[in-house]
């Protein structure tokens, strides 16, 4: 099948903004890194949230995808754990349509796969955004998530941290190594979803909620109705979805159960209800989440409000790719800086491991010079009170 002019300008256009952005957004603030943290964990946040505007802007106002959502939606700002059914390997992507109408993109972070920390843009900003990188393997994972978690409680900074149960999306090889974990532990075979890894799932929960740092569990449903692209190779060849429906159940903290084997069986049944929710909906005329109810918590923020942000990002970030272009013909420094950032970026990732361990390497020394700056004062002042 051949490649589609439609697919080759969206992901064109996603990687040079990713890459562009990369260098010359976030690539000036980096040095902020070493002398605050906190302050270029609460900017570097903001400019990533401005490109992912980007896609939402390409797939409505280009591509002309509908996007339903009903259920609880969100209280905006509010700090949360999302899990969401992984259909396809791009549903973190399209969720982006949701969270700009109803929460803050700028708060959402993820847990992937470590290898696209090396996608050269994607991963760089992945990177400084301090997504959460892991192997799927839960005894390497394990600490390096502690240390994160602890990380974003350490600085008060509220985040939404996106999860997938499951591990990977659903495809028919997929679904048979469900099929047979659930004959092994007398399951029931599901259809639509795969049964959820809970490990992850009850140790971000509890390492967070004991942090004070978790006001909620957002519960997403996905569903596609008409087209589904299963990978970034379906948008290549312009195979985009025509509808994307959403159905957000939010359970605060405090309704969450507080052992590790409760919670286990509590994601357990969610998933049991999104089989049954997604049988109804896939087997309905007209297909959707609507008879469960429509929204009951409002967007934050207006469909009019909405669509002037996507209309402005598409206009920025065409702008400043073109810009970008201009000023690597025309202008020499321009070249090298860019060839001098791509180096910072390769050469941190094999020296460090990636620009999230490096924030983290610093938070936890200026937390070392601020507790020995305040023992001694205190000593100095219990001498003198002596």
């Amino acid at each position: 099948m051949a490649v589609s002019v439609r697919g080759l300008y969206f992901i064109l256009t996603l990687f040079l903004a990713s890459f562009f952005g990369s260098i010359f957004m976030l690539g000036p603030v980096l040095p902020l890194m070493l002398l605050s943290p906190a302050w270029y964990r609460w900017i570097t946040d903001r400019i990533v949230a401005t490109w992912l505007t980007l896609p939402v802007s390409l797939l409505e106002l280009v591509f002309g995808v509908k996007v339903v959502i009903t259920g609880d939606a969100f209280v905006p700002g509010e700090r949360s754990v999302i899990i969401m059914n992984h259909r396809t390997r791009l549903d973190w992507m399209f969720l982006w349509c949701c969270l700009l109408r109803y929460s803050y993109l700028r708060l959402e972070k993820i847990c992937l796969k470590v290898a696209l920390k090396a996608v050269p843009g994607f991963g760089w900003a992945m990177q400084v955004a301090c997504f959460i990188f892991i192997h799927r393997h839960w005894e390497k994972d394990k600490e390096h998530l502690e240390n994160m978690l602890d990380y974003f409680c350490d600085i008060r900074e509220p985040l939404q941290l996106l999860l997938f149960p499951e591990g990977t999306d659903l495809t028919e090889n997929t679904r048979a190594r469900s099929d047979k974990f659930a004959t092994q532990n007398n399951l029931p075979k599901f259809e639509h979803v795969l049964h959820p890894r809970t490990t992850g799932f009850t140790f971000i929960v509890d390492r967070l909620r004991k942090g004070d740092n978790l006001d909620a569990v957002h519960d997403i449903t996905v569903a596609y109705p008409k087209n589904i692209p299963q990978t970034e190779r379906h948008l290549m060849l312009g195979q985009f979805p025509r509808e994307i429906h959403f159905h957000v159940q939010r359970y605060t903290v405090a309704s969450l159960p507080t052992s590790t084997a409760d919670l286990e069986s509590w994601c357990r049944e969610r998933w049991a209800e999104k089989e049954v929710r997604l049988r109804d909906f896939y087997s309905g005329q007209p297909r959707g989440f609507e008879r469960d109810g429509v929204t009951r918590v409002p967007p934050c923020k207006s469909e009019l409000r909405v669509s002037l942000i996507k209309a402005a990002s598409l206009i920025y970030w065409s702008a400043f790719i073109v810009l970008c272009f201009a000023g690597l013909w025309l202008w020499a420094p321009f070249r090298l800086y860019l060839v001098v950032m791509v180096g910072v970026f390769v050469a941190q990732q094999k020296l460090a491991g990636g620009m999230e361990l490096l924030e983290m390497a610093c938070h936890r020394y200026w937390t070392t010079v601020w507790t020995t700056t305040a023992n001694e004062k205190g000593k100095m002042l219990d001498g003198k009170t002596k």
